[in-house]
């Protein structure tokens, strides 16, 4: 088994420590993410995923415990934190509000020239980073992003971030805001990430997209994990993810209603296994009438 990119260990973070405004976000979090994962980080609001994910790359100092990034301690008094920002991708919600430049070729290129690259490198990373998020850089690269739509705009974003050529990409609430379409498209390109390797964390309230994209579902209440396991074992706990007001996946509630209604249908996460254990149970049903 390959070693963690990402392992917190006693992890805890505690706002305005020591005022009467003081607040614990983190309490005790230990958690690994091994590289070419897909994982889904939820919670109920306040459960302290977002705090979690702004210390994957030293964005936060932890209060208690630590974070290492590739085995390195991020806050050791040597610790090189700005290799390890550049390994760890952060997307936050909305991230389409800090584009800034006056086209999508110059915002995208940002990061990258920041980081002194030739400019034959950064265009060559720009091209990349464009494709991988399915826009045409010959189209779209001397558009100004504020022509885009809301789902081009986000992808420009996610463009600009995939430019530094990080080792892992954590998003925010990727599709918070986009329409249907846009959300599909979205989806797809996280999709396509992971099935060239990268490895992928995603914070979402979106059962049905933490259960369609991740391998496995980390559950985040007051600052702690509360379950962490493959979407069916963690769906499998209904009545405690109800307790923190979490529902099942929409193709998990539709298949478990089938069955209260005498449907010999299985367990399903997504749309796709549930259409699968509806027509399988329909083959059943009419193979029994005969």
């Amino acid at each position: 088994m390959s070693d963690p990119l990402i392992a917190c260990r006693g992890l805890c973070h505690t706002y305005l420590r020591g005022t009467p405004m003081e607040a614990v976000a983190l309490d005790g979090v230990t958690l690994e993410i091994r590289p070419g994962e897909i994982v889904a980080i939820i919670g109920p609001t306040g459960s302290g995923k977002s705090t979690l994910i702004q210390h994957f790359n030293g964005l936060l100092r932890p209060t208690a415990g630590e974070i290492r990034i590739a085995g390195e301690d991020l806050w050791a008094p040597r610790a090189d934190r700005r290799r390890a920002r550049q390994q760890i991708g952060l997307v936050f919600q909305f991230p389409e509000y800090q584009l800034f430049e006056e086209t999508v070729r110059k915002d995208v290129a940002f990061g990258p020239k920041n980081l002194g690259l030739p400019s034959e490198t950064i265009a060559a990373r720009v091209d990349e980073a464009l494709r991988a998020v399915g826009l045409d850089p010959g189209r779209f690269g001397d558009r100004s992003p504020f022509t885009l739509s809301g789902g081009e705009m986000r992808r420009v974003a996610l463009a600009g971030v995939l430019a530094m050529r990080p080792g892992a990409l954590v998003l925010d609430e990727p599709t918070a805001g986009l329409d249907p379409r846009g959300k599909e498209e979205l989806l797809e390109r996280i999709a396509a990430l992971h099935r060239k390797g990268m490895t992928l964390v995603l914070v979402t309230h979106s059962m049905d997209e933490a259960a369609l994209l991740a391998g496995r579902i980390v559950v985040m209440d007051a600052g702690r994990v509360m379950l962490d396991g493959s979407p069916h074992e963690v769906f499998a706990h209904e009545d405690d993810l109800r307790r923190i007001g979490l529902a099942l996946p929409q193709a998990a509630r539709l298949v478990r209603l089938l069955r209260e209604r005498g449907m010999p249908v299985s367990d399903a996460m997504t749309i796709g296994e549930a259409r699968q254990a509806i027509l399988a149970a329909a083959r059943e049903m009419g193979s029994g009438a005969h």
